[in-house]
């Protein structure tokens, strides 16, 4: 038998992002579209003085995959840098497509192991670490 492709794991955590919220301060946005499912995620980022994630507002139009990625996203980025943002992106890119067999070290990632066989969802998985990494360049 097969293993589903939305566990009941994916789905609770798809389930789990918040609605768009404001924010004290934007200092940044991106829109960003996967050309291969129409996956979108609009979000908006307030650094600290650092440049770290302070806190972000995401509206997610996406299948449950991306929006469980978005949901990890959600509740792990505040006080990451760009560049963790980057390199989680790099690996979990890889992770993905078979290249590499670590995930990373982002928080709850494995829960979308049921991707890795469907290229199809990849698009909508990376799409918030790309926004984000968007937004906090919009934001220099």
């Amino acid at each position: 038998m097969t293993e589903p492709l939305y566990t009941t794991e994916i789905l609770r955590l798809a389930a789990s992002l918040q609605d768009p919220h404001e924010l004290d301060r934007e200092d940044g946005r991106a829109e960003v579209r996967s050309p291969t499912c129409g996956s979108r995620v609009i979000l908006a980022v307030q650094l600290d003085d650092e440049r770290r994630v302070e806190r972000i507002s995401m509206r997610v139009h996406a299948c449950a995959f991306g929006q469980a990625s978005a949901a990890l996203l959600e509740k792990h980025a505040v006080g990451r840098r760009h560049d963790d943002v980057a390199d989680a992106l790099v690996i979990l890119s890889r992770w993905l497509a078979h290249d590499h067999e670590h995930h990373g070290d982002w928080p709850g990632i494995k829960a979308l192991a049921p991707a890795r066989k469907h290229k199809g969802r990849h698009g909508a998985i990376l799409l918030p670490f790309r926004a984000l990494l968007s937004a906090m360049e919009a934001a220099e």
